[in-house]
């Protein structure tokens, strides 16, 4: 049987969040490239980790490729979710 040695996944190089492969209860500590970050919340499994800091209005990335706009500053090791991110599809496709 294989052994996941990560509980993240960083989908692109140029990507400011991973996606939690599993529950990451809040201040455990992950190694992510070259640094150790301190997870700030309880992030549920398949949601986002914000890798650096970023702030607002800044662009969050996945794939490689922005998926929304931070709605207040996310500190690196924050759950980005709903309540921090404006999605980038909701702006280009449902027009108010």
């Amino acid at each position: 049987m294989l052994k996941q040695s990560k509980n993240y996944i960083i989908m692109n190089p140029d990507d400011n969040c991973a996606t939690a492969l599993e529950d990451i209860s809040k201040n455990s500590q992950i190694q992510i490239r070259e640094n150790s970050i301190i997870i700030n919340y309880n992030i549920p499994l398949g949601h986002k980790i914000a890798l650096e800091d970023i702030e607002k209005g800044d662009m969050v990335k996945k794939y490689g490729h922005t998926i929304g706009f931070a709605t207040e500053d996310i500190n690196k090791g924050d759950w980005i979710h709903t309540h921090n991110l404006t999605s980038q599809y909701l702006k280009e496709v449902v027009k108010t």
